[in-house]
């Protein structure tokens, strides 16, 4: 039993190590031999573990999707309004890539050389689907314009979340992410929210902002 804790913590010390460095320099900059001396293990443990770069790729990208589930699982359980349950889980997101290398270099594989292999969707896929059907839920319950084109609104969500991050990453700390978020979210709630429903849900992305910004 002690074997297999250490065997899984190593495992995880790799992918988190992994994961920074995919992150800060980029996946085609980063070599086994670095992601040893950042993770401070053997060779032989990396290999052990994972046979090449690219299944520590994976790995990360298969946390960051099981990650998404789960914050997509507790919102759903909480009773709220679709739209409020997708706005929370966007700043959900956004507090998991302030707090952990991994969902921000799950984000730069997804939009790097790494190919998605099959049963993994590819994370905007997933992201889109999430998005069309609380919108879709929240047609229903009239938080949104009835005549709002659900998949434009969908794409345009994913593209501007994920945009952000690409272009903070240069510009940026990553800190300043869940700002980017409550901004985008104040732009979309004004064009499709109802304006007798419109102050709710920009007080929540406000407040959303506020509780996640780092101190």
């Amino acid at each position: 039993m002690a074997r297999q804790l250490r065997a899984e913590q190593t495992r995880a010390t790799i992918i988190t190590a992994a994961a920074d460095l995919f992150d800060r320099r980029g996946y085609e900059s980063t070599s086994l031999s670095d992601i040893v001396d950042h993770a401070q293990v053997t060779k032989g443990a990396l290999y052990f573990h994972f046979a090449a770069k690219e299944d520590l790729a994976h790995a990360i990208m298969e946390i960051q999707s099981r990650t998404l589930r789960d914050v997509v699982t507790e919102m759903d359980a909480r009773g709220h309004s679709s739209l409020e349950a997708l706005i929370r889980i966007t700043f959900g997101i956004a507090r998991l890539s302030v707090e952990s290398p991994i969902p921000r270099a799950g984000l730069r594989l997804a939009t790097g050389p790494v190919e998605v292999r099959p049963p993994l969707t590819h994370p905007f896929n997933q992201w889109r689907d999430i998005a069309v059907r609380r919108l879709h839920g929240a047609m229903k319950e009239s938080d949104i314009h009835p005549d709002i084109d659900v998949e434009a609104v969908a794409h345009a969500l994913v593209s501007w979340f994920v945009g952000t991050r690409v272009v903070g990453r240069s510009l940026e700390p990553v800190a300043r992410q869940p700002r980017r978020v409550a901004e985008m979210w104040h732009v979309m709630i004004r064009g499709m929210v109802p304006v007798t429903r419109r102050a709710r849900y920009l007080n929540l992305a406000s407040r959303l902002e506020r509780e996640i910004r780092p101190t």
